[in-house]
């Protein structure tokens, strides 16, 4: 019995030498880490706890190599600033990545601790997918996208795509809340290179199917680019900082220097008074939110509409923000989409909202239309009508026709409360459409038709588009001084903290998808 505990100790080590020094070369040659030192990174020092270490992979039944002693993917628990996390990280160096049925279960095992204990589950993948040589019994594989689907909504799921990341291997991530890419390192593809090139003859680079900059400019699948694996690690543990373990809890409270009555005359320069001309909403965000931090979510998706965390008063809120700078801060097909899912994610796991409109309506024309603008355009009807959180509206310059339903611009769509900046403009159709339709052979019969114009825009403007005329209506609760924009945004959030809306009894809603 003495020597027992040494054979213990002796197999632990054994088990945990994963890599040899060649496997770490060739890992760190591309620019990549190895899953262990990942995970080191990532969690605080000292606080992983590892599950099934001594797991091997499943017996060579076809194929050949060595029978497999170790496993592709490590699991276990650990903290990231304190807070509890459950994780896996997948090995590149043990056959790709590659998962098996036995690998599945590690994976699975894992998520169902994260969820039983209430805790967010991060992936960190590195993977070819599922494992040939194991034929139909790596169907355990799909037990984890079930997983996914269990989880969702329950607690954060977290994937970073730390390589190739193809076939199966790509849906649990894309069934997940946030995935993040690495530059030059990360791929994601249902087909491969490989296979399109048997198919259809033609050559493809990883990189121009399914980078990094693919699925954070085109597709929209990813959510947050960065340069390097570390950098990655680094913003997962600060996403963290802003979400609550599950969705019974309430975001993390961090209290600011920054003061929640703190007011601001650079916020009459920002917004120009003329609708037409362009301007960067990031700098109001900024001027807004505690010590300026925002932390943006597809910033490079889908640019005319902003969405992402910050904090108001110590308190995690969630902004969707219109972006004048691209499609004049138009809604599209993208922006719907972008949006409305991360509505219905803050409205999960209950961060408030606020919502910053500058929008002329919905973008025009054959393409959208053709492309289900409809369809998609009613995908954030839909989310702002669930929402129960608090809803927080301020319309800074203008917001006309769908763009009132799309971004949550009246009472009758559900805002809690609804702010407006004096010169903002609130109507179905803008001031110039308006008196061009209504007033056209008026204006080409007088004697100064320019003029003529400009007086119709101005009297549309001022008795029917105004805030004051919408305020009339018990539509506007407040309409403030733009300096104090921070000051009013803080106390509407403060005044809805607990508010508290039980929507009815049902399975669940059919969303516009």
């Amino acid at each position: 019995m003495a020597d027992r505990p040494e054979v213990l100790r002796l197999y632990e080590k054994q088990k945990k030498q994963d890599h040899t020094p060649r496997d770490i070369e060739k890992q760190h040659a591309l620019g990549k880490l190895t899953a262990r030192e990942r995970i080191d990174l990532l969690l605080d020092p000292g606080s992983f706890y590892e599950f099934d270490s001594f797991m091997e992979g499943a017996p060579l039944k076809f194929g050949k190599g060595d029978i497999q002693t170790k496993q592709s993917v490590i699991t276990g628990t650990g903290k990231i600033h304190g807070k509890q996390i459950y994780l896996y990280s997948q090995d590149f160096t043990v056959e790709g990545g590659s998962v098996g049925e036995r690998e599945a279960r590690k994976i699975c095992k894992i998520m169902d601790m994260a969820i039983q204990n209430g805790k967010p589950i991060i992936g960190l993948n590195d993977s070819a997918g599922a494992r040939v040589r194991e034929g139909v019994r790596n169907f355990a594989y799909w037990n984890i996208f079930n997983r996914n689907v269990v989880a969702s909504g329950i607690i954060p799921q977290i994937f970073a795509i730390m390589g190739p990341c193809a076939g199966g291997a790509v849906y649990s991530p894309a069934l997940g809340d946030f995935v993040f890419m690495v530059d030059k390192i990360s791929g994601m593809f249902l087909t491969g290179p490989a296979v399109i090139k048997t198919v259809t003859s033609k050559e493809i680079s990883k990189e121009e199917l399914g980078g990094a900059k693919i699925h954070n400019d085109i597709s929209g699948v990813s959510h947050f680019f960065v340069q390097t694996e570390k950098e990655c690690l680094e913003k997962i543990k600060f996403l963290l900082d802003y979400l609550p373990s599950n969705w019974r809890e309430k975001p993390p409270f961090i209290p600011s220097d920054d003061d929640p009555n703190r007011t601001d005359v650079r916020f009459y320069d920002i917004v120009p008074d003329d609708p037409k001309k362009l301007y960067d909403m990031h700098q109001t965000i900024s001027l807004i939110v505690d010590e300026g931090k925002f932390l943006e979510v597809q910033a490079r998706f889908a640019k005319n509409i902003l969405i992402g965390f910050g904090r108001l008063a110590g308190y995690t809120i969630g902004i969707v923000a219109n972006q004048p700078r691209f499609l004049g801060g138009c809604l599209d097909i993208h922006a719907s989409d972008k949006s409305s899912r991360f509505i219905r994610f803050c409205d999960a796991f209950n961060i408030p909202l606020i919502t910053l409109v500058d929008v002329p309506g919905y973008l025009p024309g054959k393409q959208q239309e053709y492309g289900g603008i409809i369809r998609h355009g009613a995908k954030m009807l839909y989310a702002y009508a669930e929402a129960t959180v608090p809803k927080i509206v301020l319309i800074l310059r203008k917001v006309y026709g769908g763009g009132i339903a799309g971004m949550c611009s009246s009472k009758e769509r559900g805002a809690d409360e609804l702010l407006a900046w004096p010169g903002a403009e609130i109507a179905t159709l803008g001031a110039e459409g308006a008196v061009d339709l209504f007033y056209g052979e008026e204006i080409r019969s007088a004697p100064n038709p320019e003029m003529r114009r400009n007086e119709l825009i101005q009297e549309f403007r001022e008795k029917v588009a105004s805030p004051y005329t919408v305020s009339a209506t018990g539509r506007i609760e407040r309409i403030i001084d733009p300096q104090e924009t921070r000051k009013e945004l803080v106390q509407a959030l403060l005044r809805n903290l607990d508010k508290k809306e039980s929507p009815p009894q049902k399975k669940h809603g059919i969303i516009p998808v």
